[in-house]
Formats: structure tokens, C-alpha cells, sequence
């Protein structure tokens, strides 16, 4: 096994053929045994601007999927006004010798780029080719940037080297704090952003599977609740194969939905319902690492909003809810294909050791981490599955057969919130 930081691919010599590309959340230092890649993935909190205004980012975030839909691409949104909430940030290494970049993992968008922050040295070969990508705010605080696509030496952590791939490059990015952006969207997300070339062309995953490195267009998410210090390193992102030791039980596939709204993403059809009561009808909707709630359409929203008592609270603009109603709290099943994924009360709040975090909010406050989508339901999808979901089920993103797959973990029934 190599522990390793994450890369992208081109062209592998065969002696270095793996099956398996994996992102591993820890803080282990660097070892090299027998088999698969395994790349070290941190989670960090970004304060720079003070506390965090949870809403509006997740409110910006909301319009970016909405624009794709109604125009065919993203566009301009509103921007996230205070600093954004935690990052899954893995390394990337570029050029020889390398320099090292840190990019936030983003299920949302199918581009990847790097040179943000720290300055890319242009040892590759200039293309020429011109890459426009729109964020529309939210967590990303510039509405687009604007990247030249070069080739250049790829190496996974010190110990894979992979010539000749094509990386964008840009610097146009400065108000945010991370070198780039590894996007893990789907292809279908990286039409039109190449200037000039309507089509779609590999995403990152799909490098990997072109250069031989991984056998399948697959990535499968392992991550866990927050314990209390935001810069502790806390699960897995596995490439072309799935981690199976991360699953208490098998894994549930769904496919891709057709709803226009949601079919770009990874997105799913599904109900919810909290304890018996019917909360969201069977609808379509976006799995998205790039969000840290979960969101219901508005009627959604009403119906938990109601189930549970809560009260919106208007400093943060959450539901917040008192230590009797926590007590009495349900679980919210999320109806998949057949089976039933279920979020225990602790997995429905706010970590409480992050509420003075949080803009507004109090020590002792207890908020819920379900919130409104300002959608047209039965026009729009009709709700987001972001990491406060992710971090109680493994996920997986198949690319081959277009659908996604989720399995409880030992983390489901974790009472850290």
C-alpha cells in the first residue's frame, strides 16, 4: 500500500498500473507497502473573515445548480457574505520538482485547476487552450475564473510520476484560500467550459481510467462527524474501486435521475419522511460535497419544520430547537431505491462545538441542519444531500453505469454532534 497525496493522470508505465486510487483522511506520514494509492486528505475551517454565515453560503450554493439548469451552465449568484464553513483539501503535486497544492474536493463542478495561491512556475508546455468555469459565489467568493491549460509532470505523493498531463492553470481566484479546485462532478458538468468547444472532454476520474491507473470511473466517500477540532484529518476518498472496510452493511445503488434539474450532477430520486410522517415526496434532487446541510424544498422544509416544534432562529437563519425537543427528536429516514438510510437526532444538529462558529450563534444553542431551498418544486430539484449526510453514509459516485450507491459506516450511529 502508498500512502500518497492526490494527483491527477495521463500516461503510467505498466509496472506502476494500480487498480485503485484512494484519498486517505489521515495524518499518517508517507509509507510504501504492496498495492493501492492512498493519498492523504485533510478537512480544514476557514475563519479568515470572521465567524460563518452558514445560510447564505448554502443559499448561493443553491443558485449555481439552479442557473445550470434554467441556462445550461453556471452564472453569476449572489456571494457568500462572512467566511466559508470547513474544506476537503487534498495535495496535489505538479512539475519537477514538484510544488504542492492544496485543492478542495468539489462534486459540484468537473473542472480542476490549480496556481490560486501558490504560483504555478510554468514548467509544462502552454496549450493555448483558455478554460472559463462559473462558481456564482456561495463558497467560492469569485464568480468565475479564467485558466490556460498546460502539460506538465504529475507525481502522487513522491511516488508516482505521471508525464504529459493536461492542467489548468489559473490565478484569478485571490479572495479564496486554497490553491485550486479538484473537481469531481460529473462529465456532462465540463461542457462549455472549454472557450470555443462546446463538447465535454475527461474529467479528473476519467484521466485516471484513460492512463490506465484505475479500471473504473468510480469514487467512493468516506468522511466523518466533526469531533471538535476542525483541522483533524477525517476520511477517505477512494478512486476506481471501493473501500469496502469502510461499510457496515452493503451498498444501495440508485441511478442517476432523469429529471433535467438534477441529471448534470450526481443526482438521485428519493423520499424522506421523519419518524412516520411524510416530509418529502418522492422527488429529485444533487449529492454535493461542496454543501454542508442538507436542503429541502420549501413545503419540505414546512413539514420538518412543524414535525419537530423547531423555531427559525435569526441570527444564524437556522431551525433551532430546545433540549426537551432534542430529546424527542425522530429519526429522518431518507427513502433510497427500496431502503431506508436513517439520520439518529445527533446527525440532524449543528456540532455543538462549532456554534460560536457559526454566525449568531450561541454556546448553548442546539440548531438543525436542515434548511429551505428556495426551488420551484416540480420545476427544480428538490433538495441537496451535502456532507452532514455524507459523513453518516459512505458514498459512491459510479461514472460508469451513472449512479450512486450509499452503505451505513461505523459513523452512522455516532452521538460527536
Amino acid at each position: 500500500m502508498i500512502l500518497l497525496p492526490l494527483q491527477q493522470a495521463m500516461f503510467l508505465s505498466a509496472s506502476l498500473l494500480t487498480p485503485l486510487l484512494a484519498l486517505l483522511i489521515t495524518g499518517s506520514p508517507v509509507e510504501v507497502r504492496n498495492s493501492p494509492i492512498i493519498l492523504p486528505h485533510t478537512r480544514r475551517l476557514d475563519l479568515s473573515n470572521g465567524t460563518i454565515d452558514l445560510v447564505q453560503h448554502e443559499k448561493a450554493r443553491v443558485s449555481v445548480f439552479r442557473d445550470y439548469h434554467t441556462h445550461g451552465r453556471r452564472a453569476e449568484s449572489i456571494t457568500m457574505r462572512l467566511a466559508d464553513l470547513s474544506k476537503y483539501i487534498v495535495a496535489l503535486n505538479v512539475g519537477s520538482p514538484p510544488t504542492t497544492y492544496n485543492l478542495v474536493v468539489d462534486s459540484g463542478s468537473a473542472v480542476t485547476w490549480i496556481g490560486n495561491r501558490t504560483p504555478y512556475d510554468e514548467t509544462g508546455d502552454n496549450t493555448g487552450q483558455v478554460v472559463q468555469e462559473d462558481y456564482g459565489g456561495g463558497w467560492v467568493p469569485t464568480t468565475s475564473f479564467t485558466g490556460i491549460i498546460f502539460i506538465d509532470t504529475v507525481t502522487l505523493g513522491g511516488e508516482l510520476t505521471i508525464p504529459n498531463y493536461e492542467l489548468t492553470v489559473s490565478s484569478g481566484m485571490r479572495d479564496f484560500i486554497y490553491d485550486g479546485i479538484l473537481g469531481i462532478g460529473p462529465r456532462d458538468l465540463t461542457a462549455n467550459t472549454l472557450r470555443g468547444k462546446p463538447d465535454t472532454y475527461p474529467t479528473f476520474t476519467g484521466r485516471l481510467v484513460d492512463a490506465g491507473v484505475i479500471g473504473h470511473n468510480l469514487i467512493g466517500i468516506f468522511f466523518q462527524p466533526i469531533t471538535g477540532d476542525p483541522d483533524t484529518d477525517v476520511g477517505e476518498l477512494t478512486f476506481g474501486e471501493i473501500d469496502y472496510t469502510k461499510c457496515t452493511d452493503d451498498i444501495v445503488y440508485t441511478p442517476i435521475t432523469d429529471d433535467p434539474s438534477a441529471s448534470a450532477y450526481w443526482g438521485i430520486k428519493q423520499s424522506i419522511t421523519y419518524g412516520e410522517t411524510e416530509i418529502l415526496d418522492d422527488s429529485s434532487g444533487i449529492i454535493d460535497t461542496g454543501s454542508d446541510y442538507i436542503g429541502l424544498a420549501s413545503y419540505a422544509y414546512g413539514r420538518y419544520k412543524a414535525a419537530t416544534g423547531a423555531t427559525f432562529d435569526q441570527p444564524t437563519g437556522l431551525l433551532r430547537i430546545t433540549t426537551d425537543q432534542y430529546n424527542d427528536l425522530r429519526e429522518l429516514k431518507f427513502h433510497i431505491n427500496n431502503h431506508i438510510f436513517g439520520l439518529i437526532p445527533n446527525a440532524q444538529i449543528w456540532p455543538r462545538s462549532l456554534n460560536q462558529r457559526l454566525d449568531g450563534g450561541e454556546e448553548d444553542g442546539i440548531y438543525l441542519i436542515i434548511d429551505r431551498l428556495d426551488t420551484d418544486t416540480g420545476v427544480e430539484f428538490d433538495f441537496i444531500l451535502g456532507y452532514s449526510f455524507m459523513q453518516r453514509f459512505y458514498t459512491v459516485l459510479d461514472g460508469d453505469d451513472r449512479r450512486v450507491g450509499f452503505a451505513p459506516t461505523s459513523f452512522t450511529p455516532a452521538t460527536t454532534n
